[in-house]
């Protein structure tokens, strides 16, 4: 089942993050948290790994209605959108809404995850 929207990008890590974050503005998307994977795995752990940064990103409006609709869908918030290197190649990737708050059972949140799901591939798509 995918449940990420992804394509590879002609594009360095950092010009990647910053892109997407730019298109994230534009889709009223703001970054909540920024987990940078490599970093954390290298001090954690002392692993070495590739560039891998997880955005945390929320767009007020739409999460006050799946809150509105299911008070429990913060444990599904904040959507992520990944960076990361691969095989030489730099990725970006989205969840997909529609999967992850399929696993509620509340028809009312379907259509703000189709709306966010939208915004989210418009981001990628943009990257």
């Amino acid at each position: 089942m995918d449940y990420g929207y992804k394509r590879e990008i002609q594009l360095s890590f950092k010009e990647a993050v910053e892109k997407t974050k730019d298109e994230l503005m534009k889709e009223e998307f703001g970054v909540l948290t920024e987990i940078d994977v490599k970093a954390t795995l290298k001090k954690k752990l002392d692993v070495d790994y590739d560039e891998y940064l997880i955005l945390g990103a929320c767009n007020p409006p739409f999460a006050l209605k799946a809150l509105q609709a299911e008070k429990d869908i913060g444990l599904l918030l904040p959507c992520n959108v990944i960076v990361f290197e691969e095989g030489g190649g730099v990725f970006v990737s989205a969840i997909l809404p529609t999967v992850a708050m399929g696993v509620v059972d509340a028809p009312s949140l379907a259509d703000v995850a189709q709306t966010v799901e939208k915004k989210l591939k418009k981001v990628i798509d943009s990257v």
